[in-house]
């Protein structure tokens, strides 16, 4: 499977077979823009906010992932679960969904804008992820110390950052998101740096710890 990053919450995850799911896309956002259009097998938003939901960012005849239930297509399979934006049962930022995703024999969740942490119920109901994509730069989403609580929640082998400040962003978006050190140093694992991840169920253990993305 190969894993790239667009920027903010945003991911095209590419199995072996060639499916392509395209995650959270958006145009341009606080100093990301994202190279549209992107030909897609599958669009998936896990809630509906501008920085999320341009699904016009894709092309071809795409199947779109947007409701907490399962879905299919190819030789990948899509689990939605029910979370919120906030830490008050969306009552602040609404709702959000995390998505569980199983391709070329791995399990990787995308956290969406997670705001909370998880119930025992929804750890029970996700399972045990290779990958786990989850928001660290706080105020909108996790924090990055209540992420890393997240990824061990899910017992994630990589943890992959999303949706913090980075140098791509301009003044706002680097006032409004935190960096990912916190996230890092509470997760406590080593760091690798790349540009894509190429990762297979035989090779996911030499990436374990947190592996930050570039954003080109």
């Amino acid at each position: 499977m190969r894993i790239k990053w667009f920027g903010h919450s945003s991911f095209l995850l590419t199995s072996e077979a060639g499916t392509r799911v395209l995650i959270d896309p958006y145009y341009k956002f606080l100093g990301y823009r994202m190279p549209v259009p992107i030909e897609s097998d599958i669009v998936v938003v896990t809630h509906d906010h501008t920085d999320h939901n341009k699904i016009n960012a894709a092309s071809g005849d795409y199947l779109l992932v947007n409701e907490p239930k399962e879905y299919s297509r190819g030789d990948v399979s899509i689990t939605g679960f029910k979370t919120f934006h906030d830490k008050v049962n969306g009552a602040k930022k609404g709702p959000n969904i995390v998505f569980r995703f199983q391709m070329d024999g791995l399990t990787i969740c995308h956290c969406g804008d997670l705001g909370h942490l998880l119930t025992e119920q929804q750890i029970k109901e996700i399972g045990k992820v290779d990958i786990a994509i989850v928001p660290v730069g706080g105020r909108m989403t996790l924090d990055g110390p209540e992420a890393a609580q997240v990824v061990h929640q899910l017992q994630a082998t990589v943890a992959i950052p999303m949706h913090y400040s980075t140098k791509a962003l301009g003044i706002l978006g680097r006032f409004v998101f935190a960096k990912a050190d916190k996230f890092i140093k509470a997760v406590g694992h080593r760091t690798t740096e790349v540009n894509t991840l190429e990762v297979t169920k035989e090779n996911v253990s030499q990436f374990a710890g947190v592996v930050t993305m570039q954003y080109e």
